[in-house]
């Protein structure tokens, strides 16, 4: 196979003629560059020199295969030459002659600088002729040769060679005609492997022989000294991913210790891997492999992941920028490529360099700074910054100026005109005090002139203040007119609508006073048979007058008592609502509510009128299977009401006619809602409690309707001594006889109560007066009138406190007028404010009320002592405690 293999001789006498030539040229060559080449490489053991290194020099000292490319000087003198985008090895070897040395001439490269990590070189070994026995050294020679090309192949950092277009059409044509053959070596025959992205797996034989040095050691790579990589570290198990730019030079352990103190744990439990391996910590970057500007990826492990587990950091809540990204820049021949950039940080202060403002929005857009650092000046060895230029010394010195001037008389031969000359005449002499007199009488001119201005200033504010004084005045003027007039249109429409208790108590009021207007009339003017029969007359009005008041009570219970129905349906329907932590009401809706909600809309569907034939039957059908739910005496007894309607209906019976069984059906309905056992929810909306253990609790008796209340339908005064009669009792007793309205006086503690409650110092006494309290404060302490103006009208009077540090009680209060209320409440001195005979007058009101209203101090004391005793159920002494005997 070798000799199938074997060139003619004529073709390697020529081959040996071109590696002469090509040696002799190489030389001249490298003897000029050698002082411009980067670095000199030494030989590799498989015949290789590194990139821009000098020749190699042979056994007698002379230098042979020298193969320099520098970037001043990158044209071969040999057109012959083939160079290739991946790495190669050209030793050629000359033939046997008296001094046969080995020649190392090498040219190494890259395929591209833009694709350093991208493409893989596949490297090839040449085989041996089966011929010729390979030595052992021989053997170590080919597997370095091996080694040397991967290492050209991964390093991005070597030097690359431009390939001209003939010397590529040339390489691309001879590997063309040698592909598919089998490269072999024979007689000392290497066959050159080339394997780029390009031209995958082809190989270019030719006929050279080579030697090789197997004492040369591998060249190593010249690095920048600041050289960096992007590293991605992989947090496992979490899989987080951080960026950073380390230096190529960088230890494991480095990163290691770095990586302890942003994780927050000891260094000796991280393990750094490496595609699924661990790394040493004396392993750099570069002895991973990676280039400059390269990347590459390691994750980081804990070694006792239970009982120390890698967290991943917090993210930061400011924005961080990264120390690398990539940009993607469009070429001249439009091609895209990526160039990873690195970010360095300026920690200098940015410069303020002002800016805009948005009149509308506020918002402050400011001129950019660049971030390049200015340009260091060079040190110019001077001392600039010294002590001596910080101190300055002072010193006066009077300086006179030197004016030359000239002047020009009349004279024989000169001639100066006095046309512009004008006579000076000297003026009264002026002395010093009249001088100042002078400056005197200026100065008050000035004063006067000033004063005025500022009168006139003064005199137009206070114009401006009395217009506006005037105009508050006015309006309030307005606005108590309004609010008469729609308090009086208020009251008439309660007394022609009458819908509440107090509107039939102001009824009864205007009745009972126009009776007794009427009979002081009757009284005053007629006497006898006519008295009788007026006062016969003005009974059957006052009967008459009663009867019609009867009728709106009806018509307003049956209103009352239909909102009070809707109302009850709504409360129990209604949702869970609570207040949360930030202000806003949370709703829920349970079980109960939803089941509540279901029956008020059966309800409200059961009384709607107009309903079609069909829409009823659908009603009646829903309510039906409703109360099937429950067996029990109503749900049968309303099912068979339904069932009776339905036959009605379908029978063609009239709406008119139904009217009765449908209020019975709703009558019973009601019913089943009210009941807790079929609506949960009304159980606690129901007056009647279930537990018929609490109707013993707060249960009195009522003499006059001879029933058994609670406590809160009773009415007590401050000085009562008894319970006495409910309320039904009294206002029954009010409305026959006495016929008292109670809405001045009610709506007087109710203002009275919120501001008592807006003071928030504990006040009790305001809360424990009732109606007839306040009524009998009012109408007999105070006469009903204000103490200073004596205003009459109740709705316009106000119960404030006399002193207002202390607690509001009926001895420390004063009734006022709303305006005198407001100007007593800025008053600091009492007694300076209104004067010792005014006082006295008050104190002796708040006497009379201290002994009428005796026992609300100790009423009010009871309910503060109450108030600070702990709840039943959470102090030890109410909690019963289990004794056990031996």
């Amino acid at each position: 196979m070798a000799d199938e293999e074997a060139k003619s001789p004529p073709q390697e006498e020529k081959n040996q003629l071109q590696t002469e030539t090509e040696n002799q040229q190489s030389a001249e060559t490298a003897a000029e560059n050698q002082q411009s080449a980067e670095t000199a490489a030494e030989p590799n053991t498989d015949g290789t020199a590194a990139e821009g290194g000098g020749g190699k020099e042979g056994p007698e000292g002379e230098v042979v295969g020298t193969g320099t490319e520098s970037g001043d000087n990158k044209e071969m003198g040999t057109e012959q030459e083939t160079k290739d985008a991946s790495p190669s090895n050209d030793a050629e070897k000359a033939p046997e002659s008296e001094q046969q040395t080995a020649e190392g001439d090498q040219q190494t490269g890259k395929e591209s600088a833009s694709k350093p990590m991208e493409e893989e070189q596949v490297q090839d070994t040449a085989a041996v002729d089966d011929g010729k026995e390979v030595t052992k050294d021989e053997e170590k020679i080919i597997g370095n040769v091996q080694v040397g090309e991967e290492e050209n192949g991964d390093k991005p950092d070597q030097e690359m060679k431009e390939v001209d277009e003939s010397d590529a059409t040339a390489a691309k044509a001879a590997t063309d005609d040698n592909q598919g053959e089998e490269p072999m070596v024979t007689d000392g025959e290497v066959a050159n492997v080339t394997t780029t992205a390009e031209n995958a797996m082809v190989t270019d034989e030719t006929g050279e022989k080579h030697e090789v040095d197997p004492h040369a050691s591998s060249p190593q790579p010249v690095l920048p000294a600041n050289a960096t990589a992007t590293v991605k570290f992989v947090l496992m198990p979490s899989g987080h991913v951080s960026t950073m730019a380390c230096a190529l030079s960088q230890t494991v352990h480095n990163l290691r210790d770095h990586f302890a103190g942003e994780l927050r744990m000891p260094a000796d439990k991280l393990v750094f891997m490496f595609d699924g391996s661990s790394i040493k910590d004396d392993m750099s970057l570069l002895d991973l492999g990676v280039g400059p500007n390269g990347a590459v990826q390691l994750e980081i492990s804990s070694a006792d992941p239970i009982s120390a587990p890698i967290k991943p950091p917090k993210p930061k809540p400011e924005y961080v920028m990264p120390d690398v990204i990539t940009v993607r820049v469009e070429r001249e021949n439009g091609t895209m490529e990526s160039i990873v950039v690195e970010i360095e940080r300026s920690n200098r202060r940015k410069p303020f360099l002002g800016g805009y403002k948005h009149r509308l929005t506020s918002v402050e857009y400011h001129h950019a700074a660049a971030q390049t650092r200015p340009k260091m000046r060079a040190e110019s060895g001077i001392e600039k910054f010294c002590r001596d230029t910080q101190t300055v010394n002072t010193k006066n010195q009077r300086q006179q100026t030197k004016i030359e001037t000239s002047t020009q008389m009349t004279t024989i031969g000169c001639y100066v005109a006095n046309m512009t000359d004008r006579l000076v005449v000297p003026g009264k002499y002026t002395t010093a005090s009249e001088h100042h007199a002078m400056i005197l009488s200026k100065v008050i001119i000035l004063q006067s002139y000033f004063r005025r201005w500022q009168a006139k200033r003064h005199v137009a504010k206070l114009k401006v203040d009395l217009a506006k004084r005037m105009e508050w005045e006015r309006q309030e003027e307005i606005r108590k007119i309004k609010e008469k007039e729609d308090r009086i249109k208020k009251e008439f429409e309660r007394r022609m609508n009458p819908r509440t208790k107090e509107d039939f108590d102001l009824l009864y009021h205007a009745l009972e006073k126009w009776r007794q207007e009427e009979l002081e009339t009757i009284n005053a003017s007629l006497s006898g048979p006519k008295r009788k029969a007026a006062l016969c007359h003005l009974l059957d009005q006052e009967t008459q007058l009663i009867a019609s008041i009867g009728r709106h009570k009806l018509e307003a219970d049956t209103e009352n008592k239909q909102r009070a129905i809707q109302k009850f349906l709504d409360k129990a329907a209604s949702p869970k609502r609570w207040r949360s932590y930030d202000g806003k009401y949370i709703e829920m809706d349970t079980a109960y509510t939803t089941r509540a909600r279901e029956l008020r809309d059966i309800y409200n569907s059961l009384n709607m009128k107009y309903l079609t034939q069909d829409e009823r039957l659908d009603v009646l059908l829903t309510l039906k299977h409703t109360v099937k739910e429950h067996d029990c005496k109503l749900t049968q007894e309303i099912i068979e009401l339904i069932d009776r309607e339905a036959d009605l209906l379908m029978r063609g019976v009239k709406e008119s006619n139904l009217e009765g069984l449908r209020k019975r059906i709703s009558t019973l309905f009601l019913q089943y809602v009210k009941t807790p056992t079929f609506n949960a929810e009304a159980a606690r909306l129901i007056k009647v409690p279930q537990d018929p253990s609490s109707l013993r609790k707060n249960i009195h008796y009522c003499q006059s309707c001879n029933s058994y209340l609670p406590s809160t339908e009773f009415q007590l005064s401050s000085n009562s001594k008894l319970v006495g009669r409910c309320r039904r009792c009294t206002k029954l007793d009010n409305d026959a006889r006495t016929r008292q309205d109670f809405s001045h006086f009610r709506f007087m503690l109710r203002s009275l109560r919120k501001s008592e409650e807006n003071m928030q110092d504990g006040s009790r006494i305001a809360f424990l007066l009732q109606e007839d309290d306040l009524r009998y404060l009012v109408e007999n302490i105070w006469a009903t009138q204000s103490a200073l103006s004596a205003w009459t009208d109740l709705y316009d009077l106000v119960l404030v406190r006399w002193d207002k540090d202390e607690e509001w009680s009926p001895w420390n209060c004063i009734l006022l007028t709303k305006d005198e209320a407001q100007a007593h409440a800025r008053i600091e001195d009492i007694e300076k404010g209104y004067g010792r005979v005014f006082c006295h007058k008050i104190k002796t009101k708040h006497t009379l009320a201290r002994n009428y209203f005796s026992r609300l101090p100790g009423m009010a004391e009871h309910i503060r002592t109450q108030a600070n005793q702990p709840k039943p159920g959470n102090s030890i002494a109410t909690k019963s405690v289990a004794v056990t005997k031996a």
